[in-house]
């Protein structure tokens, strides 16, 4: 879900004194390939087929996992509590841990094998409302013991069996539901699919991930309020008011030696200089006794001793392995409604591809390269649900924001940054660490990523001529049905029976989850209610600039080492969907096919400086 992303409009965040940029490197150690570039690459420092420095692909690589760091360790702490978890807080840093490796796996898949463009993969919003609306059905909500932390004893086996049972269940439902994302992928279906999917059924779908998490949010700020204001102010300050100033850092290189570099630190890492600023003020207040001792005050879990053992208990190495909590189970109720992500998921993705290719220089991505990618993104799910994180992977937007800031598009950064999430998850201390943030700390983050969330999916909308009372309705009607039937269906879930036990546990998972009813409502109105191609947005959305280098499309999106043009090139490849296509004989030109969203595309040049925003 990533918001607008403007080429040359941002200052660039690593900036020489003299006006230079430091990523730029005089001395002339990085790579540059001399391929013709896109009008949207001649403001990169490096493009996708570039090599920077290898010390300089470390520090970027570790600044794309920090980007990626909120959404990262808010997946497994949100699901905490419907795991029977919120005790736990070794177990938390368990899936913390797991996360960040299988992330790191999924995100070298996708670099190497799938759509090839620099996107980081990591734990996907949209699996979060389907998994609690299934851990909220009567047989996985939790026993009310598991509630209290006095009673809770985590080394017993009881407990261990309580949790351990919801997340085999979720690796089976995950499961299952990525074998749907790699059909519909490397089939080449996504191309079909996408012929009917617009904003106004994009706009509640994505819009709904976030509205329904009010509660949860809210409930993890209102443990100390005031914690939570500050976390939200800093975030505030750093990410709008303070973006555009540089701070000077001292700098050495071979050529200029020690001097000194303009860093827009701000606008680089607002969320985790917030976040941590407000949890050093925390293990102040704990330290000064200024937060009361006692469990049942308000305020104490403000204080950042309240889960301090986790960090003496967890290992420093643990290796997360597939099958770490036991034998998956399935059942039909999560499955349809993890598919209801799934499809969340791979819309999303699909804007993110198009987004990335224009940051860094890229023509956009042919058919192939596409399928390839959702193919890839399912493999990823179906990794996350054997290794056992609760939630599935996806590409993940902040990160292609975090390309056009940083003006840095090459993918081997990417691969620095996919290492880097596997020893992460390697490191236990590193889990355990991120476990320990204080509640409301993390409310407050809560508050400020849910409300961007939401934004993001509104902001769909201004492909639609929302003058228009057919489009109004659509998206009034899709959003209030998706916040009003979940509501009645979770108070009301005894009067959802038809006297089918499986089919109830399907209903009932589908009508509470938010994105689901209104995603579905939204697409439903918008493909039968008459109105033109222009009224619903599918021209103005997809205005895709054609590409005719199809020498550069071929060495970016084909598979790498030769497979498929030098290797593995057997006449029987030419029917695979997500395989490069030969062209004039075989030399392994790839002609450039898009995605068609409507049966006509308006086409057109954007200026060289243009604001893209991509749903």
């Amino acid at each position: 879900m990533n918001s607008a992303i403007t080429s040359c409009e941002h200052p660039d965040p690593l900036q020489r004194s003299d006006g230079g940029t430091l990523s730029a490197h005089d001395d002339g150690q990085g790579k540059k390939n001399s391929q013709p570039r896109s009008p949207g690459s001649s403001q990169l420092a490096y493009a996708i087929l570039d090599t920077p420095p290898w010390y300089l692909c470390i520090f970027l690589g570790i600044q794309h996992f920090l980007t990626a760091l909120g959404g990262l360790v808010a997946v497994p702490l949100i699901l905490a509590k419907d795991l029977c978890l919120q005790h736990d807080p070794l177990t938390q840093s368990y899936l913390i841990s797991t996360i960040f490796f299988v992330s790191g796996i999924c995100t070298l898949l996708q670099v190497f094998f799938g759509v090839r463009l620099p996107i980081l993969q990591g734990g996907t919003f949209g699996f979060v409302a389907p998994s609690l609306a299934m851990l909220s059905l009567p047989a996985w909500r939790c026993p009310e013991w598991t509630l209290n932390a006095s009673q809770v004893n985590i080394s017993s086996p009881e407990f261990t069996e309580e949790w351990q049972k919801r997340i085999r269940e979720l690796q089976g439902v995950i499961m299952v539901a990525s074998c749907v994302q790699m059909l519909v992928g490397f089939s080449g279906l996504i191309g079909f699919l996408m012929r009917f999917i617009g904003p106004l059924t994009i706009a509640p779908t994505i819009s709904l991930v976030a509205l329904p998490l009010f509660d949860s949010a809210g409930n993890d700020a209102g443990v100390h309020w005031g914690i939570s204001a500050m976390t939200i102010f800093l975030i505030v300050l750093f990410s709008q008011y303070l973006k555009n100033i540089a701070v000077p850092v001292p700098v050495y290189g071979r050529k200029e030696k020690c001097h000194t570099s303009k860093f827009y630190l701000f606008q680089v890492f607002p969320v985790l200089l917030g976040l941590c600023i407000s949890w050093f003020l925390c293990f102040v207040f704990t330290v000064t006794n200024t937060f009361p001792s006692a469990p049942t005050a308000y305020g104490y879990l403000a204080r950042t001793d309240t889960k301090g053992n986790v960090l003496s208990q967890a290992p420093w190495f643990r290796f997360p392995y597939p099958g770490q909590w036991g034998l998956p189970t399935i059942s039909l109720a999560g499955v349809f409604g993890i598919i209801a992500g799934v499809i969340s998921s791979m819309v999303e993705s699909v804007g993110d591809y198009y987004a990335c290719a224009r940051l860094v220089g890229a023509p956009p991505p042919p058919k192939h390269a596409i399928n390839r990618g959702i193919g890839i993104e399912g493999l990823g799910c179906l990794l996350a649900g054997a290794w056992g994180t609760g939630n599935g992977t996806t590409s993940y937007s902040e990160n292609v924001g975090a390309l056009g800031i940083t003006r840095v598009g090459s993918r081997m950064v990417i691969v620095a940054a996919g290492c880097v999430l596997l020893l992460m998850g390697v490191f236990g201390k590193i889990g355990a660490v991120f476990a320990t943030i204080p509640t409301p700390v993390v409310g407050g983050m809560y508050l400020v990523m849910f409300g961007v969330i939401s934004a993001v999916g509104i902001s769909n909308l201004q492909y639609v001529d929302m003058n228009s009372s057919r489009n109004i309705f659509v998206f009034g009607f899709s959003m209030y049905c998706g916040l009003a039937i979940p509501n009645w269906v979770n108070k009301n879930p005894d009067k959802l029976q038809t006297g089918i036990l499986q089919l109830d546990q399907v209903l009932q998972v589908l009508l509470t989850t938010g994105m689901f009813v209104g995603g579905f409502l939204g697409f439903l109105l918008d493909n039968t209610i008459p109105g033109s191609l222009e009224e619903r947005g599918f021209l103005s959305w997809n205005q895709i600039q054609e590409s005719e280098d199809t020498t550069k499309v071929s060495e970016i999106y084909n598979f790498p080492c030769g497979i498929g043009t030098k290797f593995c090139t057997s006449s029987c490849t030419r029917y695979l969907p997500f395989w490069p296509r030969l062209e004039h004989g075989g030399k392994g030109d790839t002609g450039v096919s898009q995605l068609t969203l409507a049966s006509q595309i308006s086409s057109g040049k954007r200026p060289k400086c243009a604001t893209e925003t991509r749903m």
